[in-house]
């Protein structure tokens, strides 16, 4: 991975706008309606060239494809995995996660009433609802879709400037959100079918010469998550399984092709249960990747600059903090951006330090607004680079 060497360099979380000409056909593709396939791909391709000269024109350093060709940062995975159904849960049969967390419970209320960006969610007290069931070995069956989105990236990037290219996947710690065991004889086995099926994605990126953002929201979020409701030490040894079969999955790519990305969960909610990033900053930092990208800049984790007081970021280690968030609609000023930059800058050094987003911003506020943060992210980083190199 590229350092902050002479300029303060810029990213983002991976997913970026979808155009509303492909909004259409993503949608058809994901709910099982009729679509053309050829007008679909020709549609990705040219968002996933849009989406790379809009990034490129504001100055992004480190770009991504913006997951065009995905519905939503992980259900594009349900047509590349074989060895799982849709099914209703038998009677009696109780998941081990639900979204019905203790935030939800508190402020159920609001989750009722608040329709804003995929809030409402189908709560398991209603009503029965067919689930992801793994029922026999699971298998990877999306070589093709993988590298088109290489190949789509690769064309895009043809004759532009740019620093560096990242594709996202997910961790299988994330994965394991939607996908319940019925076939394999112990958690563990089951995690690391997952991580075993993911590893040709993992490496085709790789090959490609691209970084991987590995996606994992699944670190901290599943804490309110777990229907067990476990203590510290519990879930500490639970998330120490999903990260250790993530590194098996790895094994074959360098860490230096490798990011890591962990959030709270991107919906606009209270998270007052937000898991605190001391309890697993240690075990995140035990993933074979370069780069770590956090939540830094919404109001729930924007105290957690602190945490690298005391944490002593590895030698080598690049640190991604958002310093700019999907969580508000209000645009963050420049200054605030550079202050928030500087402020990682004189803990971990300015070489450490790449200037990210929180978190995906494609879905999660409004284009125009997505883009408008990306301007003030590079201008923000603008400033900090003037303070720091002179």
């Amino acid at each position: 991975m590229k350092r902050s060497e002479d300029h303060i360099l810029t990213t983002h979380a991976g997913s970026l706008p979808r155009p509303k000409y492909l909004q259409p056909l993503l949608t058809a593709k994901r709910t099982g309606q009729p679509y053309d396939q050829a007008e679909f791909d020709q549609m990705v391709k040219q968002a996933v060239k849009e989406v790379v000269d809009r990034q490129v024109e504001l100055g992004i350093d480190v770009v991504g494809e913006g997951e065009e060709s995905k519905p939503s940062f992980n259900l594009y995975l349900d047509e590349r995995i074989n060895g799982f159904e849709m099914k209703v849960p038998a009677e009696g049969q109780v998941a081990s996660m639900s979204m019905d967390g203790r935030d939800r419970t508190d402020f159920r209320e609001f989750y009722a009433e608040e329709s804003g960006f995929g809030l409402r969610l189908v709560s398991s007290e209603y009503q029965p609802r067919e689930m992801q069931i793994c029922t026999g070995p699971l298998s990877y069956i999306g070589h093709d879709l993988v590298n088109t989105d290489v190949a789509n990236f690769k064309e895009a990037l043809e004759g532009v400037n740019y620093a560096e290219g990242f594709i996202p996947t997910l961790a299988p710690g994330t994965i394991d959100h939607r996908l319940f065991n019925e076939h394999y004889k112990s958690e563990e086995e089951f995690v690391y079918a997952i991580a075993e099926m993911m590893r040709p994605e993992y490496e085709a990126i790789a090959n490609a010469g691209f970084v991987i953002q590995i996606d994992d929201p699944g670190l901290p979020d599943t804490w309110d998550m777990l229907v067990s409701r476990p203590d510290l030490a519990e879930y500490r040894k639970y998330a120490d399984l999903r990260v250790e079969a993530l590194n098996y999955a790895l094994s074959n790519v360098p860490p230096s092709l490798v990011r890591y990305h962990i959030c709270w969960g991107s919906w606009h909610g209270p998270h007052t249960y937000d898991i605190p990033l001391e309890d697993i900053v240690d075990i995140m930092l035990k993933v074979n990747a370069d780069g770590f990208s956090i939540e830094a800049g919404n109001v729930r984790h924007d105290h957690e600059w602190r945490v690298w007081e005391t944490t002593k970021l590895p030698d080598g280690k690049l640190l991604i903090p958002g310093v700019v968030s999907h969580a508000t609609n209000v645009v963050e000023h420049p200054r605030l951006v550079a202050d928030r930059i500087l402020k990682y800058a004189s803990l971990v050094g300015r070489e450490n330090v790449i200037a990210g987003t929180d978190c995906g911003l494609g879905g999660r506020v409004h284009q125009q607004i997505a883009w408008a943060k990306l301007k003030a992210l590079k201008e923000g980083a603008d400033l900090a680079t003037a303070e720091l190199w002179g």
